[in-house]
């Protein structure tokens, strides 16, 4: 099968690449900006709509001004596709695919875009544009030979860490069917309970380091803005934030791996995270808990590896019904942990029942698609 495919590096530029770099991010924000707020006063003073076209031809004519002569300075393609994605993030608002394009900050991530007219990939060393040497990156892994690179992005993120992702043309073989089945019901306590009655920890990343983080957030409130200090303590909290997103990241690719490569078949609650989220006393740990980032990995991970996906509907009674003989109870608090079943009398845990009612309605919606969310996952 055919996909894109990106592979993501970590590289440590040399001073000149560095300063190279730095300008390269300094021109993408401002054509990412500048066009922005033009095409906004565009709409709500005039109702004109300004589209890519128009705004490529500004950018043609502001590096001909004496006051913008430095966006020569660095190579024509990243601030070019710059407006590109403007131009993405603006049908993705109409389209109500997203909220509003906002502006990018100095201090935020910063990132540029190559195509292939402003890279060199000889299959060992990338060199990019308006640059005299390739980049010293960290292989981690090894690229397919058979992958054709069409694009490179580089980005710096908020610790100061330089990254180089490649995407590629890439094939991917679906790997020998097994017979493993799984349901998955996700929780807070417990990150994902299987069907087979294994409980997977939380990891909790956020929470472990929320004191330490609310402390050195306090210190950078306290720091006079422009000072070095202030600098110093922003690299701090930055590399914190930066720790826990990894740490969270780990987690959830090491489990969603290993339940595609076990599992012919999975099962999983398709959940309401944003309306979930509106309860203040969970939100923070439903957010920590990071659900449907785990449910999109298992989605192109099964996908690419020839499994089945199946999303439950959200109304399925799975906690109230009893996974031996069928019985709905009417309400099943939160805090009941386990309960009887009235009717052939099994003691059930609360969240392993729910797995295995997920697992059955996941295999009788493969044969009549009941039960069966109208998306597949």
């Amino acid at each position: 099968m055919e996909v894109k495919r990106a592979y993501r590096f970590r590289f440590h530029p040399t001073p000149a690449q560095e300063q190279t770099l730095a300008r390269t991010f300094g021109c993408v924000r401002f054509a990412y900006n500048h066009m922005l707020r033009l095409r906004t006063e565009a709409w709500f003073k005039d109702q004109k709509r300004v589209g890519y076209h128009e705004t490529s031809a500004l950018l043609t004519a502001l590096k001909k001004t004496p006051e913008h002569a430095w966006l020569n300075e660095v190579s024509s393609v990243p601030v070019q596709q710059a407006l590109r994605h403007l131009q993405t993030a603006f049908v993705n608002f109409f389209a109500k695919r997203a909220g509003y394009p906002q502006f990018k900050q100095k201090y935020g991530k910063q990132s540029a875009e190559y195509t292939t007219s402003a890279f060199k990939w000889d299959g060992k060393a990338l060199k990019l544009a308006k640059m005299d040497a390739p980049l010293a990156i960290r292989w981690s892994r090894t690229l397919p030979k058979v992958a054709k690179v069409t694009t490179v992005t580089v980005s710096k993120d908020t610790a100061g860490r330089y990254f180089v992702s490649l995407l590629c043309d890439d094939t991917v073989s679906p790997k020998p069917e097994v017979t493993g089945k799984v349901g998955i019901d996700l929780g807070l306590t417990h990150f994902a309970i299987l069907s087979t009655g294994e409980k997977i920890a939380a990891p909790n990343t956020f929470r472990k380091n929320e004191a330490k983080l609310a402390k050195l957030q306090r210190r950078l409130a306290k720091k006079q803005k422009g000072s070095r200090n202030r600098a110093k303590t922003r690299l701090k909290v930055a590399r914190l934030h930066t720790r826990i997103t990894d740490a969270r990241k780990d987690f959830l690719h090491t489990l969603s791996t290993r339940l595609v490569n076990e599992n012919q078949v999975i099962a999983v609650e398709t959940l309401a995270v944003s309306n979930l989220q509106k309860n203040r006393c969970l939100a923070k740990s439903i957010s920590d808990a990071s659900w449907s980032e785990f449910v999109r990995q298992l989605k192109y991970k099964a996908q690419w590896c020839g499994r089945m996906l199946v999303g439950i509907d959200r109304g399925y009674p799975s906690s109230k019904r009893c996974s031996e003989c069928g019985h709905t109870v009417a309400k099943m608090p939160l805090s009941v942990r386990e309960w009887v079943c009235p009717e052939c009398g099994n003691l059930h845990d609360r969240d392993v029942n729910a797995a295995r009612n997920v697992l059955t309605a996941g295999l009788a919606g493969l044969v009549c698609t009941e039960n069966v969310s109208p998306v597949w996952l």
